[in-house]
């Protein structure tokens, strides 16, 4: 519905406030008068129809309202008519592309896309970004109005300006994906939502190697998420060796590796991280050729975390001392996984203090308690 009002209007905050009012109004009529044939028509029309009531009552806007009177309303009630209650694949993706508009900072294209498409509340939004519920909406609110202020296009580009634009909108899907999949509370909304956008793009844009690994990547994630945690509460983490297979989603993992054979073409990093994860689910894992992929990952991407995910390959592979020169030729002591990869490939050669030493920095910069109680676990062990 928002996607709709977003294309109708071109305007994020009047789209936003119109369709807040329209379930306001069938909240208060529906449960008197009966939920009408058409629902999502109905809302549809009403919001619709707040937004051009408010256009008039705002005689600073008057120019808009001809325009959107004149293309809208002699074309939305036969359009209207036809929408259903499933999927609107045409309309979210072009809000996904609206959002990730390379005319807006890549902050505020992940933050607009967590608000606009994945539904998340702005408070939830700047707790995953570290910064106050207020800072979050002055930066929301200032994507929506340069968004409507720039003329951004809602629409999917053209294909030669794909390329650049569909690479930001994968990266923004996985994000919302890892946001949802790293934080137990969540993990069901996000990292599903996640997978729906991965499917609809995948079904809008065929020919696009990458978009089928990001989908195969996030499906086999996705199928070890009942075995991930454990305990009475289920905020105990449990690495991937010692995770009870059977809980896996085994069909899931079959259709991934399925569409990542229609993929098998492509060498992007999707489709690596893909072919990755494909050799994760198998038992033996090849970790060899685990490694080799890592490697040619690295290459494509530059990225020191990925040669940090490819120094547990190496480990497995050639053994911790192999693993642990790696490690240390990274400028990664920030980042929380840095330290604890460490701390396991300083345990594994038999170097306890130093190993406690590595698993508290962990521990201070953890995010999530499960990962904060796999730590105090490891720490008491050494």
């Amino acid at each position: 519905m928002l996607a709709l009002l977003v294309g109708y209007l071109g305007d994020f905050e009047l789209a936003e406030e119109s369709a807040a009012e329209a379930f306001a109004v069938a909240a208060r009529r529906w449960p008197a008068e009966g939920v009408p044939d058409h629902p999502a028509a109905w809302l549809v029309t009403t919001a619709r129809n707040r937004a051009i009531d408010r256009l008039r009552r705002d005689r600073v806007l008057a120019a808009k309202l001809r325009l959107i009177e004149a293309s809208m309303i002699a074309s939305v009630e036969a359009e209207v008519n036809e929408v259903g209650e499933g999927e609107i694949p045409d309309e979210r993706l072009e809000l996904i592309f609206t959002c990730c508009h390379p005319a807006l900072a890549v902050e505020a294209q992940v933050a607009l896309t967590l608000r606009a498409v994945a539904g998340l509340g702005t408070e939830d939004i700047a707790h995953a970004f570290l910064v106050s519920a207020e800072t979050m909406k002055r930066r929301l609110t200032r994507a929506k109005v340069k968004i409507r202020d720039a003329g951004i296009p809602f629409s999917v580009p053209s294909a030669g300006q794909l390329p650049e634009r569909l690479a930001v909108v994968l990266a923004v899907v996985y994000l919302i994906f890892n946001q949802g999949y790293s934080a137990p509370g969540q993990a069901g909304q996000l990292a599903t939502e996640a997978i729906r956008l991965g499917r609809v793009l995948t079904s809008l844009l065929p020919g696009q190697q990458e978009t089928r690994g990001l989908l195969a990547l996030m499906l086999l994630h996705d199928a070890r998420r009942l075995a991930r945690l454990s305990g009475p509460d289920g905020q105990d983490l449990v690495l991937l060796a010692d995770q009870d297979r059977s809980l896996w989603d085994w069909r899931q993992i079959e259709e991934a590796r399925e569409i990542l054979g229609l993929a098998a073409a492509g060498r992007g990093p999707y489709v690596i991280q893909a072919a990755i994860a494909s050799l994760q689910a198998a038992s033996p894992v090849d970790w060899p050729r685990v490694a080799v992929l890592y490697e040619e990952l690295a290459g494509l991407t530059g990225s020191p975390v990925v040669r940090l995910n490819g120094a547990v390959a190496v480990a497995e592979a050639e053994g911790p001392a192999a693993a642990l020169a790696i490690v240390d030729g990274l400028d990664l002591a920030g980042y929380p996984y840095w330290h604890s990869t460490r701390a396991e490939l300083l345990r594994r050669l038999g170097q306890p203090d130093a190993a406690r030493a590595a698993y508290r920095a962990a521990l201070d910069l953890a995010g999530t308690e499960p990962e904060r109680r796999f730590l105090r676990k490891r720490i008491a062990e050494c």
